[in-house]
């Protein structure tokens, strides 16, 4: 898999994935609604940690930091 997650979406989509685990853990939300966001905490800190979004991809967005920038 290429990498298609930059370092700034790489870091807060895990910091939106802690608050939201933090909140459930800490019951503030709960029920159904707080089960998705949990599974979607996962998905984000699993996604965030191999920079692979798969949602990315049939967009074609890239949010990763070119390495060679052509120069002019």
């Amino acid at each position: 898999m290429k990498r298609n997650m930059g370092n700034l979406d790489r870091i807060l989509r895990t910091l939106v994935a802690l608050v939201v685990l933090a909140l459930y853990g800490l019951q503030v939300i709960s029920g159904a609604v707080g089960l998705g966001l949990v599974v979607l905490s996962i998905i984000f800190l699993a996604t965030s940690l191999i920079s692979f979004c798969p949602l990315y991809a049939p967009f074609g967005i890239n949010t990763c930091e070119l390495k060679n920038k052509p120069t002019n």
